[in-house]
């Protein structure tokens, strides 16, 4: 199967990335064609300074190759590298109904949070779809927030195919449970929107005071907890070994233990799981015209792939 997704470089990826979304990339790249880029154009939305941009997609090229996306295995690029996309955005545009885009929840959410949308986030969905439709992509990962997104760009295809005859293949979306329990330092779910996130990749003494800062309920020490639903726990179970786990639930369940233990023991599992991608991370920043080849040929291919969509629907409709 194709399998297709994005990733918005708004930021530096953090836990709440790479466990509900990343790493499953990782795992479907083996058995499936992988297309996976990095959203650019949907960050203009709400990054505003060019030379922070273009930092935070190389910043994600390093990311993601050195978590493990294999370019052998999946195609890597960069989403403004294929303009292809944008024109058939437009195409998708001009059949898509203004109530549909409505009921969309981003827009809905800044509305009736008094914050200006513009007209970038109101269409959003519709790029979104164009770039799941430039591929014929067959699957694509999302969390459970995105599953509308993916129901609309069936209806825009639908609709087109309707309209104009079978030009577009329809995509399922596959649903990342994981996404929605990675919790945040403050034990929310993990988000840079709540400011509440760990790095993948940075200085280790620093992540591991944010670890440290984790906030805590005020439960006596000598007191027995349940590990489930702990978001300490949860943290541990992400990236503890099995024994590391399965000790740390009886000392849980034992009780008289401050959780500062617990903590450290995150941190530890932490650095040693991350270890070998932050290496690898190190050795890709000495080389970074691998990173830009890895980028450009990703987008040849993604082109050409997205050019023979493009003129499927442009003759569809008549434009050729």
């Amino acid at each position: 199967m194709r399998v297709l997704s994005g990733i918005q470089p708004t930021g530096r990826f953090h836990w709440g990335n790479f466990f509900g979304a990343i790493r499953q990339y990782i795992d479907l790249q083996h058995a499936n064609e992988g297309y996976y880029f990095i959203a650019d154009l949907h960050a203009l939305t709400t990054v505003r300074d060019p030379q922070i941009l273009r930092q935070n997609v190389r910043d994600a090229a390093l990311d993601l190759l050195a978590l493990g996306l294999d370019p052998a295995k999946a195609t890597l690029f960069v989403q403004s590298h294929v303009p292809e996309v944008s024109e058939l955005s437009w195409l998708l545009m001009t059949g898509t109904p203004m109530g549909l885009l409505e009921r969309c929840h981003a827009y809905k959410e800044k509305k009736e949070r008094g914050i200006k949308a513009d007209a970038g986030l109101f269409t959003y969905p519709v790029l979104m779809a164009a770039d799941i439709l430039a591929y014929d992509s067959d699957m694509v990962p999302v969390g459970a927030d995105q599953i509308q997104h993916i129901e609309v760009c069936r209806d825009l295809a639908g609709s087109f195919n309707h309209a104009y005859g079978e030009t577009f293949v329809l995509p399922k979306a596959k649903v990342l449970e994981e996404s929605a329990k990675v919790p945040g330092t403050d034990g929310q779910k993990m988000s840079k929107s709540y400011d509440n996130t760990l790095p993948l990749f940075g200085d280790t003494k620093a992540i591991r005071k944010q670890i440290m800062r984790i906030t805590t309920d005020s439960r006596p020490m000598e007191d027995p907890k349940d590990p489930e639903g702990d978001h300490l726990f949860d943290l541990l179970r992400l990236v503890g070994s099995q024994a590391d786990i399965d000790a740390m639930a009886e000392t849980y369940r034992r009780g008289g233990f401050g959780y500062g233990e617990v903590k450290k023991a995150v941190a530890a599992a932490s650095e040693e799981y991350f270890a070998a991608a932050r290496q690898r991370r190190a050795e890709l920043e000495q080389d970074v015209d691998y990173v830009d080849q890895v980028l450009r040929q990703g987008a040849e291919k993604a082109r050409g792939k997205a050019a023979d969509v493009l003129a499927r629907a442009q003759r569809a409709c008549g434009l050729r």
